[in-house]
Parts: C-alpha cells; sequence; structure tokens
C-alpha cells in the first residue's frame, strides 16, 4: 500500500506547474544585473583599443535578451537557442554560454518541468560543442557547467522560498476564514440563546405588564414580572459567561425538562389558561441530550402560546417507549391575530432545526381546530453483548 502511495505521488513531486511571478524586488535585481552587464561590455568596448565590435554586440544583444524572463520564459529561452547558433559566426560562442548560464537561475525560477529538462538538455549540448567543436581554442567547460548548476541551485531556491510563502499565505487565509466562520457561529449561537431564554421571559412581563390594570389579576402579574425578570437577568448572565468563555453558572438549568414543564405550567396558568400536562419527566429511558432539545421545545412553546393562543386549556403530553420519546402541545387558535406582541417567526424554525439535527421528527401547525406542536426523538438502544462462541 505504501509503495502504491509513493508510485502515485513520484510524478506530482517532479511535476513543476509555472512558478511565481517575480516579485518587485527580483524584477529589480534582473534589470539592476542585466544594466551592469551591459554598461560593462560598452565600457570595455570603449576603453579597449582593437576590440571585435561584433562580438561585443552579439554580447549585448545575448543580455538584454535575459529581459524577455521577465516577459515569457519560454520566448526567452528560444532566443538564446538562436542567439547561441549565430554567435559561431562572429566566434562569440563563450559570450552567449555565460549568459545562459545566469539564465539558468531564472529558468528554474520561473519554468515548467518541460522547460526546464529542455533547458538543461540545450545547454548541455552547447556546453559539448564549444567544448569539442572547436579543438584550436581551448575553453574550460567546467566552469560553465558549475556556475550554471550554482545559478540554478539558487533559482530553485528561490522558488521553493515562494512557493512556500504563497502556502503560507493561503494557510493564513483558509485560517481566517475559519476564525471568521467561528465569530459568525458564536454569534448565531449567541442569538439563539437570547431568542430561547430572554425572548420568553421578556414575553411573559409583557404580557403581565398589560393585565396590571385589572385589580384582581394585579398581585399575581407583579410577582409573575418579578419572577420573569429575575429569571432573564439569570439567563443573560449565563449566555454572557458562555460568551466571555468565564466560569459557567450552575443557576441556569437549560436541560432540565422537569423545570421546563413546571415553569411553563405557572406561566400559561398565571395567563388565565388551564393546563393538562400528562408527562413522566423523570423517566429513565429518556437521555440527556433528548432532554435538553424537549425542554427548550417546551419553552419556545409557552413562549407561543402566551403570545397567540386563544382562551383555553392547554395539553402537555410526553410519551416514553423503547424506541422514542415523544412530546405533544395543543393550544387554542385565536379568534383573531394578536399585534400587541411582537414575533420574529424563527422559533418554530429553531425547534425543528434541533429535533432533525438529532434524527428526529418535528411538525407544528393546525390540527382539528388547534395549533399543535408534536417532536419524536429516538432513543439509542444498547448494542447486545457479543461473546466468543466456546
Amino acid at each position: 500500500m505504501a509503495s502504491d502511495r509513493s508510485a502515485r505521488g513520484a510524478p506530482d513531486v517532479l511535476r513543476l506547474g509555472p512558478g511565481e511571478k517575480l516579485s518587485a524586488i527580483e524584477r529589480i535585481v534582473v534589470l539592476a544585473i542585466i544594466v551592469g552587464i551591459v554598461l560593462l561590455d560598452v565600457i570595455g568596448l570603449i576603453s579597449t583599443p582593437g576590440a571585435d565590435v561584433s562580438r561585443s554586440i552579439v554580447s549585448i544583444l545575448t543580455t538584454a535578451i535575459l529581459a524577455l524572463f521577465l516577459v515569457s520564459p519560454l520566448l526567452a529561452t528560444c532566443a538564446l537557442g538562436l542567439a547561441f547558433a549565430l554567435s559561431f559566426l562572429v566566434s562569440a560562442e563563450t559570450q552567449v554560454l555565460t549568459t545562459a548560464a545566469v539564465a539558468a537561475a531564472l529558468v528554474m525560477r520561473l519554468g515548467r518541468t518541460s522547460l526546464i529538462l529542455s533547458y538543461t538538455g540545450g545547454f548541455l549540448l552547447a556546453a559539448a560543442i564549444i567544448a569539442y567543436g572547436d579543438t584550436r581554442v581551448p575553453v574550460n567547460v567546467g566552469i560553465y557547467l558549475i556556475f550554471a548548476t550554482v545559478a540554478g541551485g539558487v533559482g530553485f531556491a528561490l522558488r521553493l522560498a515562494f512557493a512556500r510563502g504563497r502556502r503560507l499565505e493561503q494557510q493564513l487565509a483558509a485560517s481566517a476564514e475559519q476564525e471568521r466562520q467561528a465569530v459568525l457561529a458564536e454569534r448565531r449561537w449567541i442569538a439563539g440563546e437570547l431568542h430561547d431564554s430572554i425572548a420568553h421571559h421578556l414575553t411573559v412581563i409583557s404580557l403581565h405588564v398589560q393585565m396590571l390594570d385589572d385589580a384582581e389579576t394585579r398581585p399575581e402579574s407583579q410577582e409573575a414580572i418579578r419572577a420573569a425578570a429575575r429569571k432573564a437577568m439569570t439567563d443573560l448572565r449565563f449566555v454572557i459567561e458562555l460568551a466571555d468563555d468565564g466560569p459557567r453558572s450552575a443557576g441556569m438549568q437549560t436541560g432540565d425538562l422537569a423545570a421546563a414543564i413546571d415553569e411553563a405550567r405557572e406561566e400559561l396558568e398565571a395567563a388565565g389558561h388551564a393546563v393538562t400536562a400528562d408527562a413522566d419527566p423523570a423517566d429513565q429511558r429518556i437521555p440527556r441530550s433528548a432532554e435538553i432539545i424537549l425542554a427548550r421545545i417546551v419553552r419556545e412553546s409557552a413562549t407561543n402560546i402566551l403570545k397567540h393562543a386563544g382562551p383555553g386549556a392547554i395539553e402537555l403530553r410526553l410519551s416514553v417507549d423503547d424506541d422514542a420519546v415523544g412530546l405533544m402541545i395543543s393550544s387554542p387558535l385565536p379568534a383573531t391575530p394578536r399585534r400587541d406582541l411582537p414575533s420574529s417567526g424563527t422559533g418554530i424554525g429553531r425547534m425543528a432545526e434541533r429535533v432533525l439535527g438529532a434524527s428526529g421528527e418535528f411538525s407544528a401547525g393546525e390540527s382539528d381546530g388547534l395549533w399543535r406542536v408534536v417532536a419524536r426523538l429516538p432513543i439509542a438502544r444498547p448494542q447486545p453483548e457479543i461473546r466468543p462462541a466456546g
């Protein structure tokens, strides 16, 4: 298996795409080298009596070809090959080979694998032609080979450095995106917690504020407002501590199904609803994850009932079997829609999201003149123990 992976990975290692474009500093350095060499050739041509003008011109033009690497490595390589072929006409092949050795750095820095291999083969062929083509003029080809190898090594090192820098930039960008998504997720979580907890208590407060004008219900409404405000402060403190990554508050039982049912019953009865509850939240078969989800559904349903339900009885039924735990909450529909208590419309979506995320079933809608919220969550069965035979 390891050998298969190595065989598949080898071509990817040997296959090089186009290198990163030259940076501004690299472009300046390349142009400075070209200008410096050209100036030296021009000064030598002027200051040296009897200098071969044709060879100097070929050397200057060949050096200027290096500027083509800033545009196209392939075009520059072809131009160097043409200059080498023409250099034999004026016996300036060594000057062209020197420029080609310098150009090895740019080829390794910018070229693809095919261009690098072609350039290497062409350079070795040119060196062999110079070494063995004219025995009258001895040339130490080894110096050119060493010079080209060093230049190519520098170019390849720069290529690796820039590739690593690009990978680091991509990793930093990916990390920044992950952090941004984490911040957005945390904001969505905080918004959800505020909706599921604080909005419920504010609904209770808003409802009972409207009942303060009635002298008979004023004491109960005042107590309900005080209790809801106290719970809202507790929940808000809990959310703030979680957002600050501080110590967790123990005052808010976010997943206590029994407490959620008792709280909903008290708030609904204080609002004038008769509540019938057929539930045993202490059933040991209810897993903790299902208890947390159902507690949130009970609270959100109580919020919606306080906002929208008409007068009448509220029914809450909790059923548990070996396969699933089910919750059904029904409430009377209002004769006319209430407009004094605003609604964001996100509560049902959040309830459905929680249940469906736990591979459960959820529905909410009108049925037989009632508004019913039905949730069913699976109970994971313990796997039977398998004993080895014998």
